[in-house]
C-alpha cells in the first residue's frame, strides 16, 4: 500500500469520526430543543421544584448556578492571575519549589472532576475546614476544578506579550511591578478573560463534585451562600431519573436554560477577545 493511499485512508477515517461526532451532537441538540421548548415558560424560572410536573420550576437551581458563577469569578480569577504573574514574571526557574509548582499545575489540570469532589468532601465539608454542605463549599470545590486551567491560560496570555514591551518600560525607569501592572497585564487581558470565562462555563456544568459534597436533589427555597443548595445540573439529573414524561420535558427545558447560560458566557469570552485584541 502506497503512502498516498494510507494518507487518504487516514483522512477518510478522521472525516468519518468527525461526521459521527457532529452528527450525534446535532441530533442531541435538535431532540433537546424539540422536547424542551414547551417547558420554557415563566414557571420554569419563577417556581420551585414540585412533585406535580405542571407546578414544578427550577428557580432555586437557576439562582444557585448564577451564585456559583459569581463566586467562581471572585475566587478563581484573582488567584489564577496572581499565580500566573508570579510564575511568569518573578519565579526563578532554577528553584526546586517553582519547578514543583509548575509540575503540579500541569498535572492537576488533567485530574477528573470527581477526584476534586472526593477531596472537597474529605477536607472542605468534613475535614479541617468544616464548611458543611453549603453553596460556598460547592464554589470552593469548583474553584479547585478550574483553577489550573485559569492559571495555564493566564500564563500563556502573559507569555504572549512581547518582551520589547517590558524592556521599553524598564528603559523609561519603571519598576518591575509598574511594568507588569501597567503594561503586561493590560496587554494580556484578552487571553486571560477568554481562558477564565471558558473555564467558568465548564465549571457550572459539573455535576459529580456537587453531588459528592451533598448538593440536594430537592430544594424548594432560594439558596444562600451559607445554606443548602442545588444547581441546574443536579436538578436536570433529578428530573431525568423520574419516570413521568412531563419531568423529562422539564429536564430538557432546564438543559436549554443551562446551554443558554454557557453559550452566553462563551459569547462574552469571544467578544472580550475581539474587543481588546492587540496585534504586535
Amino acid at each position: 500500500m502506497s503512502r498516498r493511499t494510507k494518507s487518504r485512508l487516514f483522512v477518510g477515517f478522521m472525516t468519518l469520526c468527525l461526521a459521527v461526532s457532529f452528527g450525534t451532537l446535532g441530533w442531541l441538540l435538535v431532540t433537546t430543543l424539540i422536547d424542551g421548548l414547551p417547558a420554557i415558560t415563566g414557571k420554569l424560572f419563577t417556581e420551585p421544584p414540585s412533585t406535580q410536573p405542571e407546578e414544578a420550576g427550577a428557580r432555586p437551581a437557576i439562582l444557585a448556578t448564577l451564585y456559583l458563577a459569581v463566586l467562581l469569578l471572585a475566587m478563581t480569577v484573582p488567584i489564577g492571575v496572581a499565580t500566573a504573574i508570579y510564575l511568569e514574571e518573578y519565579a526563578r526557574k532554577e528553584r526546586w519549589y517553582n519547578r514543583l509548582l509548575e509540575l503540579n499545575i500541569q498535572n492537576l489540570a488533567a485530574v477528573p472532576a470527581i477526584v476534586y469532589g472526593i477531596l472537597g468532601l474529605a477536607f472542605v465539608v468534613r475535614g479541617p475546614f468544616g464548611i458543611d454542605r453549603v453553596l460556598l463549599a460547592g464554589a470552593i470545590i469548583l474553584t479547585l476544578v478550574v483553577l489550573p486551567t485559569v492559571i495555564i491560560a493566564s500564563r500563556e496570555a502573559i507569555r504572549a506579550v512581547p518582551d520589547s514591551i517590558r524592556q521599553g518600560g524598564y528603559a523609561l525607569g519603571a519598576t518591575k511591578w509598574q511594568v507588569v501592572w501597567r503594561q503586561v497585564l493590560p496587554a494580556s487581558i484578552p487571553g486571560i478573560a477568554t481562558g477564565s470565562i471558558l473555564a467558568l462555563s465548564r465549571a457550572i456544568g459539573e455535576t459529580a463534585p456537587l453531588l459528592l459534597i451533598g448538593a440536594l436533589q430537592y430544594v424548594a427555597f432560594d439558596p444562600t451562600v451559607l445554606g443548602a443548595f442545588t444547581a441546574l445540573p443536579v436538578q436536570i439529573y433529578t428530573w431525568v431519573k423520574l419516570p413521568d414524561p412531563a419531568f423529562q420535558t422539564l429536564a430538557a427545558g432546564a438543559i436549554i436554560v443551562l446551554l443558554g447560560i454557557v453559550l452566553t458566557m462563551n459569547a462574552l469570552a469571544i467578544f472580550l477577545r475581539s474587543r481588546f485584541r492587540q496585534n504586535w
